[in-house]
C-alpha cells in the first residue's frame, strides 16, 4: 500500500525526475507565499499598525514601481543566467520576510513593499525563463501545468497553517507568520540553487555564440522585447483573458453575498472546488498544447468558459433556493475552466513567441502586458456587475470576446517579428 500511494503521488507530481523536483519546489514556494498572504491583512493592521487604506496605498505604490521595472528586472536573467538570478532573488526574498518584524509606519512599509515586489518580479521572470530553457519544446506547457497544480497544493497548505496562527489571535503567534514564510522560502532558495544548470538558449540560438561585440550591440536594440509590438499586444490581450481571477475571487463572491439568496457558507465550497479542479485538471487542460495554433485554441476555449460563466451567474439574481446554489456553483466551475485553458494557452504563447536569447526580458514584458490587461478589472467588473446587473455581465462577456479575437492577430504579428529577426541574423555581415 505505501508503495502504491507513493507511485500515485509521483504521477501527480510529474512524469520525469526534473518535473517532480520542480513540482516540489512549486509546493514549497507556494506554501511559504500562502502563509504570509493569508495572514498579511491581520499582520499589517494588527502588528504593523496600519489602516486598511494605508495598506492599499502601499500596495498600489509598490505595484506601480514594479510595473515600471518589470522589463529591466527580466533582463537580469539574460545577462547573468536564469537559474542564478532565480536562486539569488529567492534567497533575498526569504530574508526580506524577516525584515517585516522591524517595519513600523507607512514609509517603511512602502519601502519594504517596493523592494519585496521587485525582488519577487525578478524571481518570477527568472523562474519562467529557466523553465522554458530547461525543457524541450514539447514538454514546456505540460510541465508548467504540473507546477501550477503543485502551487495550488502549496497555497492550500499555507492558508491552513496561517489559519491556525490567526485563530489564536495572539500577537506573538501572528509575528511568527513572516518567520515561517522566511524559513520555507530559505528552503526553497536552497532547492532552486541545486537544480541542474542549463545552457541558456544554446540549442535554439547558436548564432549568439559567434556574433562579435559590435554586431551584438547593434542587434541588441533591434531585438528588444518591447520592439515586438505583437508580443506586447498579445500580453495585454492575455491579461484581459486572465481576468477570470477577478471574476473568481472578487465579483462572484460579492454577487453571491449581495445579489442572491445563496448562503454565505457556499463561498468556502466554491473556493474548495476551484482548488481541487486546479490540482486535478490543469495537466489535462494543457495536454497537447505545443504550437502557437494549439495555444490560441486553448485561449479560445478559456474565453468560451469565461463567457459561459457570465451567462450562468447573471441569472441567479432572479432564482431562489437550491437553483441559485446550483447555478452559482456551476458558474464557478465554468470560470475555473476558463482559468485552466487560458493558463495553458498563455504558457504556450510565451514559450513559442519569446526570443530564445531574451527569455527573461520577454517574461518581463509578459508581466508588463498582464498588468495592463488586468489592473483596471477589479473596479470595472465590480461596477458593471453590481451596478448594471444583466447588461453589466454582458459587457464583461463582450470585453473577453474582443480580447479573444484580438489575441490571434497579435500572436501572429509576434511570430512574424521573430521570423524577420532570425532572417536578418542569418544574413552574412
Amino acid at each position: 500500500m505505501p508503495t502504491l500511494l507513493s507511485d500515485r503521488v509521483a504521477r501527480l507530481a510529474g512524469p520525469t525526475p526534473l518535473v517532480r523536483r520542480l513540482s516540489g519546489q512549486s509546493v514549497l514556494s507556494a506554501f511559504g507565499d500562502g502563509v504570509f498572504l493569508t495572514g498579511s491583512a491581520v499582520f499589517f493592521t494588527q502588528i504593523v499598525g496600519l489602516s486598511a487604506a494605508r495598506v492599499g496605498l502601499g500596495l498600489s505604490v509598490a505595484g506601480l514601481v514594479t510595473f515600471l521595472l518589470a522589463v529591466p528586472l527580466g533582463k537580469l536573467s539574460d545577462r547573468y543566467g536564469a537559474k542564478r538570478v532565480w536562486a539569488i532573488a529567492s534567497l533575498v526574498e526569504a530574508l526580506l520576510y524577516l525584515a517585516w518584524l522591524t517595519v513600523g509606519g507607512l514609509l517603511t512599509f512602502i519601502a519594504m513593499m517596493i523592494v519585496l515586489e521587485n525582488v519577487t518580479s525578478a524571481s518570477r521572470s527568472a523562474r519562467n525563463a529557466y523553465r522554458f530553457d530547461v525543457f524541450p519544446r514539447e514538454e514546456r506547457v505540460s510541465s508548467n501545468a504540473y507546477f501550477r497544480a503543485a502551487r495550488n497544493v502549496g497555497y492550500t497548505l499555507g492558508a491552513l497553517l496561517a489559519g491556525i496562527a490567526l485563530a489564536t489571535n495572539d500577537d506573538h503567534v501572528i509575528r511568527a507568520v513572516p518567520v515561517a514564510t522566511a524559513a520555507l522560502l530559505i528552503l526553497n532558495a536552497t532547492l532552486v540553487s541545486r537544480l541542474p544548470s542549463v545552457a541558456h538558449h544554446a540549442e535554439e540560438a547558436p548564432l549568439e555564440e559567434v556574433l562579435d561585440t559590435a554586431v551584438d550591440g547593434v542587434r541588441g536594440d533591434r531585438r528588444s522585447a518591447l520592439r515586438n509590438k505583437g508580443y506586447v499586444a498579445m500580453a495585454v490581450c492575455g491579461g484581459v483573458l486572465g481576468t477570470h481571477q477577478v471574476l473568481l475571487n472578487v465579483v462572484i463572491p460579492l454577487w453571491l453575498v449581495e445579489e442572491t439568496d445563496a448562503p454565505h457558507v457556499l463561498l468556502a465550497w466554491l473556493f474548495g472546488t476551484n482548488t481541487v479542479m486546479a490540482v486535478l485538471l490543469q495537466v489535462a487542460a494543457a495536454r497537447g498544447v505545443t504550437t502557437v495554433a494549439d495555444s490560441l485554441r486553448a485561449q479560445r476555449r478559456g474565453a468560451f468558459f469565461f463567457v459561459l460563466s457570465c451567462g450562468i451567474v447573471l441569472v441567479t439574481h432572479d432564482t431562489v433556493g437550491w437553483v441559485t446554489i446550483a447555478l452559482v456553483w456551476i458558474g464557478h466551475v465554468t470560470v475555473t475552466g476558463a482559468e485552466l485553458f487560458q493558463s495553458a494557452g498563455e504558457w504556450g504563447l510565451q514559450a513559442e513567441l519569446s526570443d530564445p536569447a531574451r527569455r527573461g526580458e520577454y517574461q518581463g514584458v509578459s508581466q508588463l502586458g498582464y498588468t495592463l490587461g488586468t489592473v483596471w478589472a477589479p473596479a470595472a467588473y465590480t461596477f458593471l456587475a453590481m451596478e448594471w446587473g444583466t447588461p453589466g455581465w454582458l459587457v464583461i462577456a463582450g470585453i473577453v470576446l474582443v480580447a479573444a479575437v484580438l489575441i490571434h492577430p497579435a500572436a501572429r504579428a509576434a511570430e512574424r517579428h521573430l521570423t524577420r529577426l532570425d532572417a536578418t541574423a542569418t544574413q552574412p555581415a
